[in-house]
């Protein structure tokens, strides 16, 4: 079970997701090369080894990057196809893992979707992660401390 947030492209006045125009197409973040790069530069010690799936972990958390669902090897389209969205499956505990999410979002030029509450949120608001670690806990229980 995982957090899932979504870093997309969206205009500047755009506040909420009830605001996105019915008809808004959100530009692309990039060639999957450069978004590769930007996602390097913003998490140094993220794991990309897999271009389309990504993996970044911290010290109580951890973070897969759905960064394409196609395979650009198996396609033969190289690096040319725009990727136009990214989506975070983030499990864990620790609020250090929004400014990861967000200095990935600030990179990117991107602004974030809770997926779970459906709407944007901004650096330094952690209801829907705590809403999400309250959750995890009432069906599965707290995590044991480590030793």
């Amino acid at each position: 079970m995982s957090w899932d947030v979504l870093l997309l492209r969206l205009p500047d006045n755009v506040t909420s997701v009830q605001e996105i125009p019915g008809d808004h197409a959100s530009p692309p973040l990039g060639r999957l090369h450069d978004v590769l790069a930007a996602v390097a530069q913003a998490a140094p010690d993220a794991d990309l080894s897999d271009p389309t799936w990504g993996e970044l972990l911290g010290p109580t958390w951890s973070m897969e990057l759905n960064i394409g669902d196609e395979d650009p090897m198996e396609l033969n389209i190289g690096d040319q196809d725009p990727v136009d969205s990214i989506m975070l499956h983030i499990r864990g505990s620790g609020d250090d893992v929004l400014t990861s999410v967000f200095r990935l979002a600030e990179t990117l030029g991107c602004k974030v979707i809770d997926c779970a509450e459906g709407d944007l949120i901004t650096a330094g608001q952690t209801s829907g992660w705590h809403a999400f670690q309250q959750f995890c806990d009432r069906v599965s229980g707290p995590a044991e401390p480590q030793h």
